[in-house]
């Protein structure tokens, strides 16, 4: 059996990988590594996304949290980043967020926070599955009045909204926006916020039924987005994805604006404001190369990190930025919250926009975007990181790194939350490097077998 925790958490296929015999010992043994070095009754605070296995695994997280003592405050359906903000709000000792953020509904996650909102670090995931595999051994489980107990908040949504609110001085008058919530988390929390700023919303895939999360809509498929923006005449489009702590947009003529280009442009305001702390942005290495070249010409220094938004977090907090994300959308703001925040990014673009009275467009010519292709490889789960071990597709990446050298680059790694080996090429000509990235893509799903 591997590791449980990936990148972003425990994540599976619900009642099949992530059962609610796994969620209830994740309860168990998160509650009590998160807050064993206490003297009172530990609080821990449980949100999710709209997943129909949400009210399963959280209602059996919950039950272990309360059986090692712990008492719970159940916030319901509220996004990711809301949780990261509450635990400090709240004071309480930890957070859980039960999502699989963009992946299909059949999946889900269970991501913790510590009490200070950020993501635990391995070691503590490390303890939390060491207790889980010795089955709570050593751990003594109270009774009677020791048992924790379990409190329902409605007010959440409302102090994650009016937290948010508060990067705005004033109102956003004079934008319109069409708005994607994926049948997602965000459903209401940005609808309600981008309303009370004074934006123009038209808003789409605001119904979720518990099955059609991410379902041909949000940050993972923008199509219907894009086309929607031109119809309506919007200045913009906005898509979060089914956890909303992603975002992206879409210009007034239907183009797609990704991560990189609204760091570009957000950056560049906090910038010229002295707002943007050592003047750096931390990025990923899968941040597109003419994100590094703006940074080059706008005297920005762009840090690089291993791709997770964890990471990005680890390195922002080690140099002391203020600015980091990746290409997909995840956008910290760590003055204001501890995780890549869907509502708060966008915001935060929409201030730009009506402080500088320039449509999207010609805001994101502040770079340059170099034709890049990803495919993705699906291979099983296990051998996902020892793809280098075949030599036939360690070949082939190593002719596509000459030939590519110079001129743009080739990165292949394995995902940190699904069975897939992603193949992403950078080069000058669309069309042979979506050939050459489908091509290895193809021989690695061949090969690794």
């Amino acid at each position: 059996m591997g590791r449980l925790f990936g990148t972003d958490g425990v994540r599976g296929v619900a009642n099949d990988e992530l059962t609610p015999l796994l969620a209830m010992q994740l309860g168990q043994a998160g509650a009590y590594v998160l807050s064993k070095e206490t003297n009172h009754r530990p609080t821990i605070m449980v949100g999710c996304d709209t997943r129909l296995s949400g009210d399963m695994l959280a209602s059996a997280l919950m039950a272990g949290a309360c059986s090692v003592g712990a008492d719970v405050i159940n916030v319901g359906v509220v996004p990711t980043p809301a949780v990261a903000y509450l635990v400090r709000k709240y004071r309480v000792d930890a957070g859980v967020v039960i999502s699989a953020s963009h992946n299909p509904m059949e999946f889900n996650g269970i991501k913790f926070f510590d009490g200070q909102g950020f993501k635990l670090p391995d070691a503590m995931e490390d303890e939390i599955e060491a207790l889980i595999r010795n089955n709570m051994a050593g751990v003594k489980m109270p009774t009677g009045a020791g048992v924790g107990k379990i409190k329902v908040r409605n007010d959440a949504k409302e102090e994650y909204i009016n937290h948010n609110l508060r990067v705005i001085d004033g109102r956003i008058e004079g934008i319109k926006a069409v708005v994607d919530c994926a049948e997602g988390a965000s459903s209401y929390t940005s609808i309600e916020a981008l309303k009370q700023v004074g934006v123009e919303v038209v808003a789409i895939h605001t119904n979720p039924d518990g099955t059609n999360i991410n379902e041909n809509c949000g940050s993972t498929h923008m199509e219907e987005l894009m086309g929607r923006v031109v119809t309506e005449k919007a200045n913009l489009g906005i898509a979060y994805d089914g956890d909303a702590d992603r975002f992206l947009a879409v210009d007034e003529n239907g183009k797609m604006i990704d991560g990189d280009v609204i760091m570009a442009i957000v950056g560049n305001y906090l910038k010229e404001k002295g707002k943007l702390k050592k003047d750096t942005i931390v990025a990923t290495v899968m941040s597109n190369l003419g994100f590094f070249k703006m940074g080059e010409k706008q005297g920005i220094n762009i840090e690089k990190t291993k791709v997770g938004d964890r990471y990005v977090l680890e390195h922002m907090k080690e140099i002391g930025a203020n600015l980091g994300g990746e290409q997909s959308g995840h956008i910290i703001f760590l003055d204001e919250n501890t995780t890549g925040d869907g509502l708060l990014s966008s915001l935060y673009l929409l201030k730009v926009m009506s402080e500088t009275k320039k449509p999207l467009s010609e805001l994101a010519q502040i770079m340059q975007v170099m034709p890049q292709a990803l495919c993705n490889a699906t291979v099983p789960t296990h051998k996902k990181d020892s793809y280098m071990d075949y030599p036939e597709v360690a070949e082939a990446i190593a002719a596509l790194e000459q030939k590519f050298a110079g001129d743009g680059r080739v990165l292949i790694r394995p995902s940190g939350t699904e069975p897939l080996v992603r193949v992403m090429i950078e080069g000058k000509n669309q069309e042979e490097i979506e050939k050459d990235a489908k091509e290895l893509a193809d021989l690695i799903e061949k090969t690794i077998i």
